[in-house]
C-alpha cells in the first residue's frame, strides 16, 4: 500500500476527464462507462466481484452493505484528535450505505471495504476483536459491523459502550448477536495498532498526498452526470437543464432506483461545490449550514448551540445514513415526516433559494405548499438554511414518537420554542411532523399560550387547540387518534419538563449559600 507513488502515477496516468476516479487498496481506480446509478455495492459485487459487502435491504436500513470512505477534512480538532498535515488537514474516515450511494459520487474519495482490512495474514484490531469475542454468528451482517466499527476505531482513540452502540445503530443482526459485537467494538482498541492503518501523522498525510493527487480541475461528468465545482456553475446548468434533477446524499434518492426501479433524468450532483460545504456563523449571530453539508456535521453544529435537540440528532436515521444525507436534502425533500424541520421551523430557521443570478430568503415554513409541493422554480435550488441560536429565555425541546428508539420513522415529531418573560409567554412556535401533508406551525395552539401565564392551564387548552390545527390521517404508523393524542400529550410533557427544571433552579437558588 505505497500510497505515497500515487501522486506520481497519478501525474503521468493520462485520466480522461468524464472517468470517475477513486482509491482502492493505495490504487487509483478509474471506472468509465458505467450508469450514472450503478451504486457502490452493484459495482463492488458485480463489477469489482468483492463480495464480502453484502446486500440486505437495498435501503440503508440494515448495514449489510456497510463500507468506509476516506475524505481530506480542514477541521483540526474533529473527532479523535487526530494527526494533521501543516495546512491544518487531516484524513477522515466515515461509514456510508453502499447499497444507495452512487459511485460517481465517490469521485475524488478513498473507498475501503472490508476485504481491505487485511494486512498480509494479520487481521486489522476490529476483527480480531471479533473473532476473540465470538461475535459472528450465521456471519451476513458481519462485514457491515466491521466496518462501522472501523470507522470509529479511525475516528476515537478511546471508545467505551456508548459510542459503540452509537457506531452500530445502523446495523441490524439477524440472529440477535449484539452482546458479542459490542463487546468487541469496545476491545479493539486494546490490540496494537495495524501499519496498514496507522492513525499516526506520516499515514495521514500519505493519504492526503494521494487524494490531493485525485483532485479536478473542472467538473466530472459522464452521461446523465455533472458534478459542478461552484454556485455558479451549479446555477448554470440548471438553467440549461430545468428538467436535471438535484442529488446532495442520496439517501432518498437511491430508493428511488433500487426499489422503485424508476429511470432518473440527468442528475446534478451538488457535492463538489464548494460553497455549499461551509458551516459558518453569519454576523448576526445566525448559524447557516450549506446544502452539501452531511447530516453529521449540520447536526453537530446545531446540537453546539441548541443542547436540546441532542437526541434527535442522535435518533435521527444511522450514522451511514447521516454520513451521505444532506440536513438541506431532507428540507428540500419535504416529506411530512422528515425529522428536521419540525425543530428548524420552531427555531425560526430560514432557506435562501437561487434560481440562475437571483436569490430570494423565505422562512422555511412557507417552503412548503403542500404534500411534496414546495414553493421551488424548476431551476431554483436551496442554497443554505439559516438556524437562529435561541434565547436564553427561550424553552425548546424536540419529541419523536415511533416503533423504534433507532433508526426509525416518525409517527408524531414535535419541536417546541417557547419564550418566557415574568412567568408569562410571550412567543411561541410549535411545529409538528406527522400531523399533516406537510411539515407545519400550529398557529391555534401558539396563540392560545401567547399572553398566557407559563402554567398546566395554559397548555392544556393549547393542548385541546391542536384539534383545530391539525386532522392527521391514519396509517401503518399510528392511527389519528393515536397522534392528535401523542401530540397533545408532548405539550403537556414540555411544560412538566421545563415547569420542574425552573422550580429546581428557583430553590437551588434559594438555598446556595
Amino acid at each position: 500500500m505505497e500510497l505515497l507513488h500515487v501522486s506520481r502515477q497519478l501525474n503521468v496516468s493520462g485520466t480522461p476527464a468524464n472517468a470517475i476516479r477513486f482509491l482502492l487498496d493505495g490504487d487509483v481506480v478509474e471506472v468509465a462507462d458505467v450508469a450514472p446509478t450503478t451504486t457502490v455495492l452493484e459495482w463492488l459485487r458485480e463489477h469489482r466481484h468483492r463480495t464480502g459487502t453484502k446486500e440486505g435491504c437495498a435501503e440503508g436500513d440494515c448495514g449489510a452493505c456497510t463500507v468506509v470512505l476516506g475524505e481530506v477534512a480542514h477541521e483540526i480538532d474533529g473527532g479523535r484528535g487526530a494527526a494533521v498535515t501543516d495546512g491544518g488537514e487531516r484524513m477522515r474516515y466515515r461509514a456510508i450505505n453502499a447499497c444507495i450511494r452512487f459511485l460517481p459520487t465517490i469521485d475524488g474519495k478513498e473507498l475501503v471495504t472490508v476485504e481491505s482490512l487485511i494486512d498480509g495474514d494479520a487481521l486489522h484490531p476490529v476483527q480480531q476483536a471479533m473473532v476473540d469475542c465470538h461475535a459472528s454468528q450465521c456471519g451476513f451482517c458481519t462485514p457491515g459491523f466491521v466496518m462501522s466499527l472501523f470507522a470509529l476505531y479511525q475516528q476515537q482513540d478511546n471508545t467505551n459502550r456508548a459510542h459503540v452502540v452509537d457506531a452500530l445503530a445502523g446495523n441490524l443482526c439477524r440472529c440477535t448477536g449484539y452482546r458479542p459485537i459490542i463487546d468487541a467494538g469496545c476491545a479493539m482498541a486494546n490490540y496494537p495498532a495495524p501499519q496498514r492503518w496507522s492513525r499516526a501523522q506520516g499515514q495521514d498525510v500519505a493519504h492526503i498526498d494521494a487524494l490531493h493527487a485525485l483532485r479536478r480541475e473542472r467538473a466530472l461528468e459522464i452521461p446523465g452526470f455533472v458534478a459542478p465545482r461552484n454556485l455558479d456553475e451549479l446555477a448554470q446548468t440548471l438553467r440549461a437543464q430545468p428538467d436535471a434533477l438535484l442529488l446532495a446524499g442520496g439517501t432518498d434518492v437511491g430508493l428511488w432506483v433500487t426499489k422503485h426501479l424508476r429511470e432518473l433524468p440527468t442528475l446534478v450532483y451538488l457535492g463538489e461545490v464548494r460553497e455549499l460545504q461551509n458551516v459558518e456563523t453569519r454576523a448576526d449571530g445566525v448559524l447557516r449550514i450549506g446544502a452539501a453539508v452531511p447530516l453529521t456535521d449540520a447536526w453537530s453544529a446545531i446540537v453546539a448551540r441548541v443542547p436540546a435537540l441532542t437526541e434527535l440528532a442522535q435518533r435521527f436515521a444511522s450514522p451511514p445514513v447521516r454520513n451521505s444525507g444532506t440536513l438541506v436534502g431532507n428540507i428540500a425533500n419535504g416529506s411530512p415526516i422528515g425529522d428536521a424541520m419540525p425543530a428548524l421551523i420552531a427555531l425560526g430557521a430560514t432557506v435562501e433559494l437561487r434560481r440562475g443570478d437571483a436569490t430570494r430568503g423565505l422562512p422555511l415554513e412557507a417552503l412548503y405548499l403542500d404534500y411534496m409541493k414546495k414553493d421551488l422554480a424548476r431551476d431554483e435550488f436551496v442554497v443554505a438554511v439559516d438556524v437562529p441560536t435561541p434565547s436564553a429565555a427561550t424553552h425548546v425541546a424536540c419529541y419523536k414518537l415511533s416503533k423504534r428508539i433507532d433508526q426509525d420513522i416518525s409517527a408524531v415529531c414535535a419541536a417546541f420554542a417557547v419564550e418566557v418573560e415574568n412567568e408569562r409567554i410571550v412567543a411561541a412556535r410549535l411545529a409538528f411532523g406527522g400531523m399533516a401533508a406537510i411539515p407545519a406551525r400550529a398557529q391555534h395552539a401558539e396563540a392560545a399560550l401567547i399572553g398566557h401565564a407559563f402554567d398546566i392551564a395554559s397548555f392544556d387548552l393549547a393542548a385541546q387547540s391542536l384539534g383545530d390545527d391539525f386532522k392527521p390521517l391514519s396509517d401503518m404508523r399510528a392511527s389519528a387518534a393515536y397522534r392528535l393524542q401523542g401530540a397533545q400529550n408532548l405539550l403537556r410533557r414540555f411544560h412538566r419538563e421545563h415547569a420542574t427544571r425552573q422550580a429546581l433552579r428557583t430553590y437551588s437558588a434559594e438555598v446556595s449559600p
